[in-house]
């Protein structure tokens, strides 16, 4: 299962964004969120501390809510909604955003926020919490999912898959993909000479299964989770850290399941009876910077040490950045700073 996750993962992602920010449609995140976060969350935003009128916009049921009679935002009705009236309002006491904050929305801004509403006023998640859909297709020969979705990129371009490469072409490019390595001459004459229709499913299972494969994936996840031998900072001296690449070589090895990857390398000394390898996981958290310089204050590298796993950690796991909320609440992502702070409280041992 964590083989194909980590094969698929990178253009899954790319394939989020480029489908998202391809659509003419109006999207909350795209279009929509950038105005409000400009010039309305800092009143009516997530921070509790300078909320005006209890009103928060970045959360649909509280924007939509009716307030003694009237709601700032009222889906598919314009005229109704209070935003709309008091950002058109010629009242410079009741104007938003209001004068002394020095913003001003533009025409076109305006114009975006009338058509979202009239649109339903549909707010989105952050687009790593969504599922990704699946783009419809009339391409009947499609096998794989993934398949769709680099159709539907190229259909917007105007073009179409290339004709299918030659057995040798095609061996060579999985080889390199899945284990980094070209393919054997032995491969490449039992691949050639094989008609059979799953031979290309069986070349990639057994690629997969290979030990190449799994150091491959592996050197990935190395640069995702900061690997090092060295502490790097000023005095770079050696340290061991490869005990826990070779955890990580080893789960790939054993398609170990994703969730048990993501547990072990957290928390695995805490769980029940941890093993030696389990305690030995959880140098995931262990491979930020560390620096032996005399003149260093221990209490600011515990704090420089526990924001070190907070990023990696969001990074990795979620798929968000958190450095914006480690000062402010988060102003694309659903990330306030108490949220940032919250989950610093777990590694600020």
């Amino acid at each position: 299962m964590i083989k194909r996750i980590f094969f698929q993962l990178s253009f899954l992602l790319t394939t989020t964004v480029c489908s998202t920010s391809c659509s003419e449609e109006i999207l909350f995140n795209r279009d929509v969120r950038p105005i409000l976060s400009n010039n309305c969350f800092q009143c009516h935003g997530p921070d509790e501390a300078h909320r005006e009128a209890d009103l928060r916009l970045d959360v649909r049921k509280n924007a939509i809510d009716d307030a003694n009679g009237y709601a700032a935002i009222v889906p598919g009705d314009v005229e109704a909604s209070e935003l709309v009236r008091r950002i058109l309002s010629k009242e410079e006491f009741e104007r938003m955003p209001p004068a002394e904050s020095g913003k001003e929305l533009s025409a076109q801004e305006v114009e975006t926020l009338q058509q979202w509403i009239a649109a339903g006023a549909h707010y989105q998640k952050h687009w790593s919490l969504v599922p990704l859909p699946l783009p419809v297709s009339t391409e009947g020969s499609l096998s794989a999912k993934i398949d769709h979705h680099v159709l539907s990129k190229l259909q917007s371009h105007g073009l179409s898959f290339s004709p299918p490469a030659d057995k040798r072409a095609l061996l060579r490019r999985l080889c390199f993909d899945l284990t980094g390595l070209p393919p054997t001459l032995k491969q490449i004459k039992q691949f050639v000479e094989d008609d059979r229709p799953e031979a290309f499913e069986e070349i990639i299972d057994s690629l997969l299964s290979s030990p190449q494969c799994a150091e491959r994936l592996t050197n990935d996840w190395l640069d995702v989770a900061r690997y090092a031998d060295t502490n790097g900072f000023s005095i770079d001296d050696h340290r061991d850290m490869w005990g826990w690449r070779d955890w990580v070589i080893l789960a790939f090895s054993e398609n170990m399941p994703f969730d048990q990857f993501i547990v072990e390398q957290i928390a695995g000394d805490l769980l029940p009876d941890a093993s030696p390898r389990q305690i030995v996981a959880t140098g995931f958290l262990r491979n930020g910077m560390n620096t032996h310089e005399g003149g260093a204050l221990p209490e600011e590298y515990r704090i420089i040490s526990a924001v070190d796993k907070v990023d990696t950690v969001a990074t990795a796991f979620l798929g968000l950045t958190l450095k914006c909320a480690q000062c402010h609440d988060h102003k694309y992502d659903p990330i306030s700073q108490k949220d940032f702070y919250r989950l610093l409280a777990f590694f600020d041992k």
